[in-house]
């Protein structure tokens, strides 16, 4: 007689599930809500093997359902542990080392008041020179190295706004903008949507203070940024109509970048055609975005980037085919130093290529993503390499699955 997996079946049985087909679809329906990925699926095929005598290793994500629903990691289950297998909870905990951050609210919520002293107007110059070289640097290093810098340049101009006056006031308080707001992307780009929120709202408050409509419009879009990222698409509109609401005040580099950040918010809605409308409208737009200002040019900085932001709508549709020829027009004008943005063009373009149904050529793109997520643990990409995952689900038991599955172990046990 085969042995069974018997904890698995008492774990199923005090949630209810009599049987292994009720346990399979039940589990499904839970995963697709949890994971909000309507594709994610276990057969009653492969329940039944979890019950049988070499239940095998769950991917990840089904561990994390498991957990979920049951209340025990894989390894209390009976299944077979894997060498290096550490749960997402404690790698989670170990990778986030908060002692190589400084406190999210720390930077932003220092008490007054404080000695006055003179303010020279030729700090805002000076922090603005510095600020230009920090978007540089982001793009080589990733968040993780800069947001102990960026926080305290932040609660440095803040200290010196108490005591400013005048023109230098009003320009600490714009340059304060901007730094808050490349904290919030940094937090961000780490994987930390909390702290990210926090700092958008502070970019937010500072903008205000200034009163100066270009930078209350591009906080907005900094917070529809966050909202893209939750999956929120009506909230993203509803903040992208707000900053274009006032369009004859504002300058085309906001128009632009509230379009295109509204196109993401289209996608999640599943409307091609807004996302289409509003992309075309704002490349309309590109060639007169030449103001000065030392923050949001991204628009200016990046090749192809409004093809950037219509690729990743495209792929977020499931148009895979469509997605993988702007991926390979947009690849080919990235700059090898823009590490962490190629790296996430990269996983993007792997996706689109399994979308599209061609799992060699998503195998093939991937390989060179992992490496650089390995380099900057950017969570981004760590999110759109499990993107990738999920999408090559199809060829999970054939050679290029196993393949990818060898080529994502390093990003699985470090991100």
């Amino acid at each position: 007689m085969s042995q069974r997996n018997d904890a698995l079946r008492a774990a199923r049985l005090r949630v209810g599930w009599r049987t292994m087909d009720q346990a399979a679809k039940s589990l499904s329906e839970h995963g697709q809500r949890l994971l909000q990925d309507r594709h994610f699926e276990v057969s009653p095929r492969t329940w039944r093997r979890w019950e049988g005598e070499r239940p095998g290793w769950p991917p990840e994500e089904t561990a994390i359902v498991l957990h979920d629903v049951l209340g025990r990691w894989p390894e209390d289950l009976g299944f077979t542990v894997p060498a290096g297998w550490i749960r997402p909870e404690a790698r989670q905990e170990k990778d986030v080392n908060r002692r190589q951050f400084v406190s999210v609210t720390a930077a932003a919520l220092v008490p007054g008041p404080m000695s006055p002293q003179h303010v020279d107007p030729a700090l805002v110059d000076y922090f603005e020179q510095q600020l230009e070289g920090h978007y540089r640097a982001d793009m080589y290093l990733g968040p993780h190295d800069l947001i102990g810098t960026v926080s305290a340049q932040y609660q440095l101009i803040d200290k010196l706004i108490r005591s400013a006056r005048g023109e230098a006031r009003r320009g600490l308080l714009r340059v304060g903008a901007a730094y808050a707001a490349l904290v919030g992307w940094l937090y961000q780009d780490a994987g930390d949507l909390g702290a990210a929120a926090f700092w958008r709202g502070v970019t937010q408050e500072m903008a205000v203070r200034s009163r100066d409509p270009q930078l209350i419009g591009y906080s907005l879009v900094n917070q529809a940024h966050v909202r893209t990222d939750l999956r929120d698409g009506y909230g993203v509109i509803d903040l992208c109509e707000a900053a274009l609401d006032v369009s004859d005040v504002v300058l085309p580099k906001i128009r632009v970048m509230a379009m295109q950040q509204q196109a993401h918010g289209a996608s999640l809605t599943g409307d091609r055609t807004t996302v289409d409308r509003l992309i075309d409208t704002a490349d309309g737009l590109l060639a007169r975005v030449d103001d000065d200002l030392p923050w949001g040019n991204a628009c200016r900085r990046t090749p192809g980037y409004l093809e950037v932001q219509r690729a990743t709508c495209y792929g977020r549709l499931g148009l895979g085919r469509e997605a993988d020829s702007l991926w390979a027009q947009v690849l080919s004008v990235v700059p090898t130093s823009a590490r962490r943005d190629r790296g996430v063009y990269l996983a993007r373009h792997a996706t689109s290529a399994a979308t599209a149904r061609e799992p060699d050529h998503a195998v093939e793109i991937a390989r060179e993503a992992v490496d650089i997520a390995i380099e900057t643990r950017s969570a981004r990409m760590f999110r759109e390499l499990l993107t990738l995952e999920r999408a090559m689900r199809p060829w999970h038991d054939a050679p290029v699955g196993r393949d990818l599955a060898e080529i994502l172990a390093p990003v699985g046990k470090g991100s």
